[in-house]
């Protein structure tokens, strides 16, 4: 196991080396540029946006500033720099990262632990009116985007009275040191994105396992086991369970890319302070050098999700052998 996954991670390296030049191809394919401000604005004059250009390295050829910048990122860690933000990127990034992971590994953990039960549920009792509630809930939670969700949530918070329901903090604890009000107040403003970043997951990973759940049900291996005089409970959750949520573990290496482009808009209307309107900024600005890290650290956390998935799925399944 541990040569398969030096081997993956070995092979990450030129798939990366490849999605860095996609990367930055596609930004530099976009129409205009980050100067594009400075040349409509008529008091700016020709030698200043001259001037500028040089200063920020877009005069030098693009294999020049694309080798420069792998070049930052490989020897030193430098990602490049915002020319909107005129602050390294790492910083920028590093600024958002945590509450970026928090928000997702607990929406995630979340969405695992209502998902399964329901999904096992809504199979087991597929007739049932309970079921039939549940999954045409599920359609709807699939049909409705998280930030249309949001959006709903935040006026029926505020029709009932309530106040500050954008962001993690109410104003009176942004900067201050941790205490116990502050993390009640964290609590308390938590429920609203984790509902909407959520439910879309929670509806899917339902269905999944609804569907995975109905094809192992009726396998041979699961009949016998009950001919033998197993226990009902047994059956379940030793054969059944067991092999139907292995679907699911594959899909959970797809689900740590959301980290960043998954819940841009989501985040933008609840003021979330997580990496995703980054990005969605620096592609409005044009600051390549943040959407280029950005889309970069998207595809390295698809490829870390794969190998993770592929190692859980081994751990999960003794069947399944890499070596």
């Amino acid at each position: 196991m541990l040569s398969y996954a030096l081997r993956r991670i070995l092979g990450m390296v030129p798939t990366l080396l490849l999605i860095s030049v996609v990367c930055f191809v596609v930004i530099q394919l976009q129409p205009g540029s980050f100067l594009d401000q400075y040349l409509e604005d008529p008091r700016v004059t020709k030698e200043t946006v001259a001037t500028i250009t040089r200063q920020l390295g877009l005069d030098q050829p693009l294999w020049v500033q694309y080798l420069s910048w792998i070049k930052g990122i490989v020897l030193h860690g430098d990602f490049g720099y915002s020319f909107a933000n005129g602050r390294p990127v790492a910083e920028l990034i590093w600024e958002r990262l945590g509450w970026t992971v928090f928000l997702a590994v607990l929406t995630l953990i979340v969405s695992w632990l209502i998902a399964i039960p329901l999904g096992i549920y809504t199979a087991l009792n597929r007739y049932g009116l309970g079921a039939t509630i549940t999954n045409f809930l599920g359609y709807i939670s699939l049909a409705i985007p998280d930030f249309l969700v949001a959006l709903l949530l935040i006026a029926l918070v505020l029709g009932a009275g309530g106040t500050n329901v954008g962001g993690l903090f109410s104003p009176q604890y942004i900067g201050e040191p941790w205490s116990w009000p502050k993390v009640l107040d964290l609590l308390n403003h938590l429920w609203i994105p984790m509902i909407a970043i959520g439910l879309e997951g929670v509806a899917g990973l339902m269905r999944q396992m609804r569907a995975s759940m109905l094809d192992v049900i009726n396998q041979d291996y699961v009949r016998t086991a009950r001919a033998k005089g197993l226990a009902g409970r047994a059956v379940l959750w030793r054969h059944a369970v067991r092999n139907a949520v292995n679907p699911l573990i594959s899909l959970a290496g797809l689900s740590l890319p959301t980290l960043i482009s998954g819940t841009i808009i989501a985040s933008i209307v609840l003021n979330l302070p997580t990496i995703g309107p980054y990005l969605y900024d620096s592609l409005l600005n044009k600051d390549q050098y943040v959407a280029m890290t950005l889309l970069l650290f998207s595809a390295l956390l698809l490829l870390i999700g794969n190998l993770l998935s592929d190692l859980a799925l081994a751990w999960a399944d003794p069947r399944i052998r890499f070596e």
